[in-house]
């Protein structure tokens, strides 16, 4: 479906909506929004187990379409971004909807998550069908706030969403999809008036992320890439969340993987550049099916690598729970993957082929 055929599909919707979301602010790339009504008549949405700063607000975010202004604390909280639930939660904050992307998790909350609903009800889950948001369930839902930081929202259906509530599109500096895990926690910090908090969290992460670094010094001399068989072989680039993860723990990426990529978090590379995976370390997100490796390792380009010879490859199972947090990639999944991730690697690029690579038991 086109754009133009998304727009007209909502044309009539909006009319309707209106009427159920009667106090949204005006749209537009300056958009100012203030908390819920509590004389509205909605159903009361989770409570924030935390509260923000006193002088937070006003605060005015930049990003892909503009800037969006908030006057007052948000509420009522929708997150289209793909993985934008966890800084949310993570900053005492329960989304009253969140957009599913995989995992099939009640409420779209991990289990690396779970602990911060603090006994309240799961979110309403939304789908992103391949159509955008679901424009007339986060209307009914009755959000202040939509954050669409982790996204490829359209302008299209920025000025949609923003008729319903201010909306925090995707920053503006990076590829769609292509945010940084701090700046994604940083501006939903800001968002909802905890900034401080956030650049706490940020800097627990990254300590983390410092002390794997100093107890594996080896990882600062080695080059490592994460692939997936997808179509082909699909390669994830620098602005990726996943090859972020690499590169946090001081691994190289390949020079040329921006090059081949292009514009974008990730493509298919050429039977031509399968040269791209001879790496210090292959780090593979596999689908759960049997021989999966053994179909890899078939192939006569890839299976004669040093990268497989040696044993230098790292194996996680696309739709686990490891490899859900693996792409998500966000303050709270982080550590949970560098409890299973670290111990891989040091294994895959410790010199020795007769090392195996094992897999975590959870």
């Amino acid at each position: 479906m086109s754009r133009a055929q998304i727009a007209a599909r909502f044309a009539g919707l909006l009319a309707s909506v209106m009427l159920l979301v009667g106090g949204a602010a005006a749209c537009g790339s300056n958009h100012s929004g203030s908390g819920s009504d509590p004389d509205s008549g909605a159903a009361a949405g989770p409570s924030a187990t935390g509260k923000a700063s006193p002088d937070a607000f006003p605060v005015t975010i930049a990003h892909k379409y503009g800037s969006t202004t908030l006057k007052a604390e948000p509420k009522r909280v929708v997150t289209v971004g793909l993985t934008d639930q966890d800084a949310v939660l993570a900053l005492g904050k329960v989304p009253v909807g969140t957009t599913e992307w995989l995992g099939g998790y009640k409420g779209a909350i991990g289990p690396w998550a779970q602990d911060k609903l603090n006994g309240a009800a799961a979110p309403t889950v939304l789908k992103d069908t391949g159509t955008g948001p679901q424009m007339e369930k986060i209307a009914a839902l009755r959000p202040d706030l939509i954050l669409a930081v982790y996204s490829g929202l359209t302008k299209e259906q920025y000025q949609t969403l923003s008729k319903f509530a201010p909306v925090v599109a995707q920053p503006k500096e990076f590829n769609d999809y292509g945010v940084p895990w701090q700046q994604q926690t940083e501006t939903i910090g800001k968002a909802l008036g905890r900034p401080a908090e956030a650049a706490s969290l940020v800097d627990g992460v990254e300590a983390r992320f410092a002390a794997a670094k100093k107890a594996h010094p080896e990882f600062a001399g080695a080059t490592a890439v994460m692939a997936t068989p997808y179509e082909g072989t699909f390669v994830y680039g620098s602005q990726d969340v996943r090859s972020r993860l690499l590169s946090g723990l001081g691994l190289t990426l390949p020079k040329d993987l921006d090059k081949v990529i292009g514009d974008s978090f990730g493509a298919n590379i050429s039977k031509e550049r399968t040269d791209l995976l001879d790496q210090g370390v292959a780090v593979w997100i596999l689908p759960d099916t049997a021989g999966a490796v053994t179909k890899l390792h078939g192939d006569k380009l890839y299976g004669g690598l040093n990268v497989v010879k040696q044993g230098r490859e790292v194996f996680i199972k696309e739709s686990s729970d490891y490899g859900n947090a693996v792409s998500l990639s966000t303050v709270l999944s982080i550590p949970y993957v560098l409890d299973r991730l670290v111990p891989q690697v040091a294994a895959a690029v410790d010199g020795n082929p007769a090392t195996k690579v094992e897999q975590p038991a959870s």
